[in-house]
């Protein structure tokens, strides 16, 4: 390994230092606490039928409320998550609230419970993350796949993603990118059922 290459490794690992403790970043308050704050205004004036949309789904490294990161210019495949900065709740519950929100301005919105006969939505969450392209550099990323039921059958499946630049290389910064990539990738995933053969509950 040349010497060029050790500066560099070093110099992320003392970053990715710096990001877990959050001590060099005094914007950054202790425990600080985030979400996906208010959601955008719909401009979609298309109604839906009712649909039934479940909780999402997310695989057990994303069932908890840390806030992580990847620095995919040092090891891409190696996380971390910040230690004083969480999400209010683990980030598919986020994503259920947000999905929900955005849907329900064009139609009713069924929860798995209600009996009404109508198209089922399932979301699993994939990725959820802070990706550093740089020390300085970052964006959110967001991934989901999604399918469609009606009546037992299968519509359709597709896996959707989205990803927004971070103002900051920060948690904060870091916070409002997945804001805005989950926005993006929920819009995707309107669109798509836009283009689905949704059959009216009966």
């Amino acid at each position: 390994m040349g010497h060029t290459q050790l500066n560099r490794t070093s110099l992320a690992l003392v970053f990715m230092a710096m990001l877990a403790g959050c001590a060099s970043n005094a914007t950054v308050a202790p425990d600080a606490r985030y979400d996906l704050g208010a959601p955008p205004t719909s401009t979609e004036t298309k109604a839906l039928p009712p649909v039934k949309v479940l909780a999402v789904g997310a695989p057990r490294s994303l069932e908890t409320d840390a806030f992580i990161y990847r620095m995919s210019y040092a090891d891409a495949q190696r996380t971390g998550s910040y230690a004083n900065s969480h999400w209010t709740m683990p980030p598919a519950q986020l994503l259920t609230q947000r999905v929900r929100a955005a849907l329900a301005a064009r139609g009713p919105v069924l929860t798995g419970a209600d009996t009404v006969r109508a198209a089922l939505l399932e979301v699993e969450l994939t990725g959820f993350e802070q990706v550093f392209d740089a020390p300085e550099r970052s964006h959110g990323a967001v991934s989901v796949r999604a399918t469609l039921t009606q009546q037992g059958r299968v519509v359709a499946q597709r896996a959707f993603a989205a990803s927004a630049p971070a103002p900051t290389a920060d948690a904060p910064g870091g916070a409002r990118a997945l804001a805005a990539a989950s926005d993006d990738l929920i819009a995707q995933l309107s669109a798509w059922l836009d283009a689905q053969p949704l059959a009216a509950s009966r």
